[in-house]
């Protein structure tokens, strides 16, 4: 049964929709909110695709049917494919470079991107077209993720965010979890899902005869969110930034329990990544479960497919992230925002005015709904306001949205500063670990193959020198990035 929204719930949100749909903050927008006497047409660059596309296309042809009509403006809305694809496309855009397409008016960015651009001067400032009253709305967090020198500026608006879930293949786990009597809260704290990994593991192996052929339970999407996430939960940080500059800070002692709590259980087989993204691992059955972004909900299989002939169907379980056990909570907090081009005024003017309408409660709950992300004011970023939107919600949808919710509303939300070289330090940050455990692993394999036992076959990796020469190569690595 829907629960039904309380009266001072309904009224606070009432109240932040007026807040968010007002379209003048203050100083120059209020031309715009007046209505242009001439035309403004909007080009918005996405790297969405699928259902996330279809649901950002359909509330853009409303937008522009109601509000933008009345207010003289058209957006066009152009997915660029990837967010690599869209990172090089806008970047190219503003320099100028031959062939490149006109720079967008908004465009999806990362922080490191938006930072990018900001040095370039290519970024307005969204700061003066909002009241206090209206900044409020949002979740402050959000809002100060573009704030690049904390004075208070928005270079990137925030439009729709997401967290970390674990995704589990609930058909087959239900099989292991009768056999073996393992349960959900096991795989609450990173170390009991490492645990229950080895359970899983030696239990696939007893099911044949061949030696070491047990399967992984688990898989990871985001290596650098394990690691700055599990590194904070731990009482570090890895990129502590000041005024744009890092300053590198992961302790041995903090590396070796990332270590050993990824790069080991991958090792003997208790972990896997094969496939572009982990929900490809779900798919083929060589995993029950991964760590990944809400949003990527959208993309998990109904069916595992064994091979050509052989496939069964399988049904979703939404748990929360596992925590670092004894460790307060803490979820990362990731999506691209929105950042306005430095045009004319008119045109920044308008892009603000289609920012705040997306984002006014009921149009930022429509997305989330359609696209598995989550709204970003505090009004909308609650499940009794999602259920009382009367938007048809699959039961997939609502478990994941719940989950996300409590977790946004629950734990510290953290994400990285921008600095220069940020997008390349996080890369290092994201493969140092996992390339190495995916080589390793296939040397393990091949030696399991040829006849050696799992101890022998494994012992060179799980060394202490083994792990200082990988944690001495990332530091002389990210180093380089320090300012």
């Amino acid at each position: 049964m829907v629960k039904r929204i309380g009266m001072r719930r309904l009224a606070a949100f009432a109240a932040a929709a007026a807040l968010v749909l007002g379209l003048v903050g203050c100083g120059g927008a209020q031309s715009t909110a007046q209505g242009n006497t001439e035309p403004v047409n909007l080009s918005v660059w996405t790297y969405y695709n699928g259902d996330q596309l279809e649901s950002f296309n359909k509330l853009v042809d409303t937008f522009n049917n109601t509000v933008g009509k009345e207010k003289n403006i058209t957006v066009e809305s152009y997915s660029q494919g990837s967010v690599n694809d869209l990172e090089t496309q806008v970047m190219v855009a503003a320099q100028g470079k031959v062939g490149a397409s006109a720079m967008p008016n908004i465009f999806m960015a990362y922080a490191d991107t938006a930072y990018a651009m900001d040095q370039m001067g290519e970024l307005a400032d969204l700061a003066p077209y909002f009241t206090d009253e209206e900044r409020a709305a949002y979740v402050d967090s959000y809002l100060t993720e573009g704030d690049f020198d904390d004075s208070g500026s928005i270079k990137i608006f925030p439009v729709a965010k997401s967290t970390e879930l674990l995704f589990l293949n609930d058909t087959d786990w239900k099989l292991f979890a009768a056999a073996t009597g393992a349960r959900y809260s096991d795989l609450e704290t990173v170390e009991g899902l490492v645990k229950t990994a080895e359970a899983y593991y030696n239990w696939t192996d007893a099911q044949t005869d061949t030696p070491n052929d047990g399967k992984a339970l688990f898989g990871r999407d985001a290596m650098a969110n394990y690691m700055l996430i599990g590194a904070k939960e731990l009482g570090e940080t890895i990129f502590d930034v000041k005024d744009g500059k890092m300053t590198m800070g992961m302790s041995e002692d903090v590396a070796r329990k990332l270590w050993d709590n990824y790069y080991v259980p991958y090792i003997k087989g208790w972990a896997a990544a094969s496939g572009h993204f982990r929900s490809d691992d779900i798919k083929i059955g060589s995993i029950l479960a991964y760590i990944g972004s809400n949003s990527s909900a959208t993309y998990f299989p109904t069916q595992v497919m064994l091979s050509d002939t052989e496939s069964h169907d399988i049904e979703l379980k939404v748990l929360p992230t596992p925590h670092f056990e004894g460790c307060e909570k803490v979820s990362v907090q990731q999506g691209a925002g929105m950042a306005v081009a430095k045009t004319t005024d008119a045109e920044v003017e308008a892009s603000v005015v289609f920012l705040k309408w997306f984002t006014q409660p009921e149009n930022n709950i429509a997305f989330a709904v359609g696209s598995g992300y989550l709204p970003v004011t505090h009004a909308a970023n609650d499940m009794d306001a999602i259920h009382s939107s009367g938007l048809a919600l699959t039961d997939n949808m609502k478990n994941v949205l719940m989950e996300a919710v409590d977790a946004v509303n629950t734990n510290e939300l953290y994400t990285t500063k921008a600095f220069e070289g940020g997008t390349d330090a996080r890369s290092k940050l994201n493969y140092s670990m996992s390339d190495l455990a995916t080589a390793d692993r296939a040397t393990v394999e091949e030696r399991l193959a040829a006849g050696e036992s799992a101890e022998e076959a494994e012992a060179e990796f799980l060394t202490d020198e083994y792990f200082e020469a990988w944690y001495q190569s990332l530091c002389d690595a990210l180093s380089q990035y320090e300012g």
